[in-house]
């Protein structure tokens, strides 16, 4: 075999390129950040000629004999040029064609040169990922599939952003986990890298491996993978969607509705304990049947993004494209989410834009820099989590972010994204003492670039996706969240009212015996319930660590716990705004919230407990149908005070009204006894119709009421032109209405 620099004297003869020794080296190992450049077929002319011919190298390591083997049947013989890499020249038009390679115990292996395709990645691809612009980002990083072609075998292109990388390669399952045959080309200044591997197919797993600037190699999953291996492991899966929506008639409505503006109860399901053990598919079977008993018009997702320690609920995301293989496949979700929009249940999903974990596999210094998370550990740290922070600031981060939210809307139909934590992305000194914080460039706290980031996702989710709601767990006062963005705003849809929750909370965990000295808890949020768009959250949160059930927050003996969250639930349906509950919350599940446990549904046979079931069941039925519980949610038409003042009574009372001006009185006795006689001021004379009563037998309740109804008398109280009389039932809820109105 002749000398690697006597073959390349010939080469340079006749005019091929004069690789020295280092860059051939650095293909070999796969290390080089253009192997293109060097392996695949090339045009060369011959030095001082016009003949044109064609040179293909391609690295085989320990070959003895590689052959080129061409479509037309055509076979060209390459000769070592050094380190692994052969070389051979043609002056014939090449066209497809495959690499045999022969090994000393006579085996013979052949296959298509991943070398020879050109990009799968556009121009405009690349200048959109450079501008922060790319809106379907998924369509172009990550795995893709592609079919058999005249030109090409099917196989898999894979696509990664690494801007600081030295090199990269793409191992799996497909080429024993060594990427030194595939090392990916770089695509230029958008840090891009890109190499079309033949012959992968889905169901493969993959990682990169990257070369950092320090000169190390690392092993990272794919960010914007769409499918993973079940955890604990941690690779990436190629794959394809293969499911066919039936939800064509939701969508439809969908693109022509108000969410903001229609009625909108909550159920708050965290999957893996609802019903442990139920795959996507088998949910979609029991979990439609049991939510549309209940009536609740939206199932909210906790988090379903991929993620390797379960007991962060899904909070700590590692894989933002791809939801998790806990429960199945990534069409098993969409099967469930279509299931329930054919169901008429609509979906929302929580999101986790705001910060992620430190595991080393995944997003973390990516490609030995920070990358997604900002470099400054002032900003790029979130102490009370152990997590990083992304860089809100960096185009490409804020791409990859944007892109996600309009994944799950589009790829996915979900009908709204819940994002967590907003707090902690507009505040720079959120949780942090001083000297653990830089101030912006003003000088203040407020992250300029989360709230940049935060109202680009918003106004782009709405501007593509009309119909659907972008929702903001925001826990101080920040001004605007719901405002346009157009007027300064945050941009979304709704925001949840933790002030409301913790104030009533607070007031419902106080013995009734002294509750008029906190009356306030009860009425407080009235003064600001159209300050924002609202949303009353009664979730997770609120029910585990130690905090207890909603039953258990509530004084007294069983019966009177079981009356006050009727009692709060009635009163928490009839506040403006709209209503979310978390699982087990809806039959008073007495034990506290356990992710690695199921729900106590063994409680639903006590009739206490069914009594529960059945009355939030009315809530949500008497809701849905009577527009003046959710018409004028944002407005403040849609409501007037009867007496918020009835402190020593523990009673609150108030009108809802919707469009048309027809109303429902809430009246709420907080106190541990009846209140007969009690008399309270109504707009209008006549009969008015109890339609919710939450002393009811039927609902676990004493029975204390008004027969079904009671007559209102034109006889002026709290300011209203009519009253009637009333028997208000101990810790016990009425909504009335006036007869002629349904």
């Amino acid at each position: 075999m002749l000398s690697p620099t006597i073959k390349r004297d010939g080469d340079a003869a006749l005019g091929l390129p004069d690789f020295s020794d280092d860059e051939l080296q650095k293909v070999a190992a796969g290390a080089h950040p253009n192997p293109h450049g060097v392996l695949g077929a090339h045009p060369v002319t011959v030095k001082g000629t016009d003949d044109h011919l064609t040179v293909i190298r391609t690295l085989r390591p320990l070959a003895e004999k590689v052959v080129v083997v061409m479509t037309n049947g055509g076979r060209l013989e390459l000769r070592h040029l050094a380190h692994g890499i052969w070389q051979g020249l043609s002056a014939l038009d090449i066209g497809p064609y495959t690499v045999e390679a022969r090994y000393a115990d006579g085996t013979v292996w052949s296959a298509d040169d991943p070398y020879r395709h050109l990009p799968r990645i556009g121009e405009l691809d690349l200048h959109l990922i450079g501008e922060g612009r790319h809106e379907r980002l998924w369509d172009v990083l990550g795995a893709h599939l592609h079919a058999e072609t005249d030109e090409s075998p099917a196989g898999c292109s894979f696509t990664v952003w690494a801007p600081n990388a030295q090199a990269v390669r793409v191992s799996g399952d497909f080429n024993g986990w060594d990427g030194v045959g595939h090392a990916m080309r770089t695509m230029g200044s958008t840090g891009v890298w890109e190499l079309f591997v033949p012959g992968v197919e889905a169901g493969n797993a993959y990682k990169f491996e990257i070369l950092s600037p320090d000169g190390h190699w690392l092993k990272r999953a794919d960010p914007m993978a769409r499918f993973t291996e079940v955890p604990p492991a941690t690779a990436s899966i190629v794959g394809t969607s293969d499911h066919q929506w039936g939800d064509d008639a939701w969508m439809t409505a969908r693109a022509t509705s108000d969410p903001h503006n229609a009625p909108m109860s909550v159920y708050e399901v965290h999957l893996g304990s609802w019903r442990p053990g139920l795959s996507y598919r088998e949910a979609a079977e029991h979990l439609i049947e049991y939510v549309q008993e209940l009536g609740f018009t939206h199932v909210e997702f906790m988090p379903l993004s991929e993620h390797p320690f379960g007991g962060s609920w899904g909070y700590q995301v590692t894989s933002y494209y791809a939801p998790t293989s806990r429960f199945g496949h990534p069409d098993d979700l969409k099967y469930l989410i279509d299931k329930l929009h054919q169901a008429g249940i609509g979906v929302l999903m929580d999101w986790v834009p705001g910060h992620f974990p430190k595991d080393e596999w995944a997003l973390a210094r990516f490609d030995g820099r920070a990358v997604y998370e900002h470099p400054d550990p002032r900003r790029g740290e979130q102490l009370d989590w152990g997590t990083l922070v992304f860089d809100f600031g960096r185009t490409e981060v804020r791409n990859f972010l944007v892109a996600n939210a309009l994944f799950w809307l589009e790829e996915f139909h979900v009908d709204g994204l819940r994002v967590d934590a907003v707090a902690s992305m507009l505040y720079l000194d959120y949780s942090r003492e001083e000297g653990q914080w830089a101030p912006n460039k003003y000088g203040g706290r407020e992250n300029l670039e989360a709230i940049a980031f935060l109202q680009e996702a918003t106004a782009t989710s709405y501007r593509r996706n009309p119909g659907t709601v972008m929702i903001a767990e925001e826990s101080t006062s920040w001004g605007g969240v719901t405002a346009p963005t157009s007027e300064g705003g945050l941009g979304f849809g709704i925001k949840w009212n933790m002030g409301w929750m913790h104030d009533t909370l607070r007031y419902m965990q106080i013995d009734p015996m002294y509750r008029s000295h906190h009356h306030n808890d009860m009425t407080f949020s009235f003064l600001y319930a159209f300050s924002e768009n609202f949303m009353l959250p009664i979730s997770h949160d609120e029910v585990v660590h130690g905090k207890g059930s909603l039953a258990r927050k509530m004084p007294g003996d069983r019966w009177q716990q079981l009356a006050n969250v009727r009692a709060y639930l009635a009163f928490m349906w009839g506040h403006p705004g709209k209503q979310l509950l978390f699982m087990g919350q809806e039959f008073a599940q007495l034990s506290e919230w356990n992710e690695q446990h199921g729900l106590d549904w063994w409680i639903l046979d006590q009739p206490a407990h069914r009594g529960v079931f059945e009355l939030v069941a009315a809530l949500n039925r008497v809701y849905r149908e009577h527009p003046a519980l959710w018409e004028q949610d944002n407005d403040s038409a849609g409501f007037q005070w009867i007496d918020g003042g009835a402190a020593a009574e523990n009673v609150v009372s108030f009108l809802r009204w919707d469009a048309q001006g027809r109303p429902i009185a809430v009246i709420v006795n907080f106190s541990g006894k009846p209140h007969h006689d009690y008399r309270v001021g109504l707009p209008r004379s006549g009969r008015w119709e109890e339609l919710v009563n939450t002393d009811a037998a039927q609902f676990g309740g004493s029975g204390v009421g008004n027969f079904g109804g009671v007559v209102a008398e034109a006889h002026g109280w709290n300011g209203l032109p009519a009253s009637a009389t009333l028997s208000l039932p101990p810790l016990g809820a009425l909504w009335l209405a006036p007869v002629e109105d349904h």
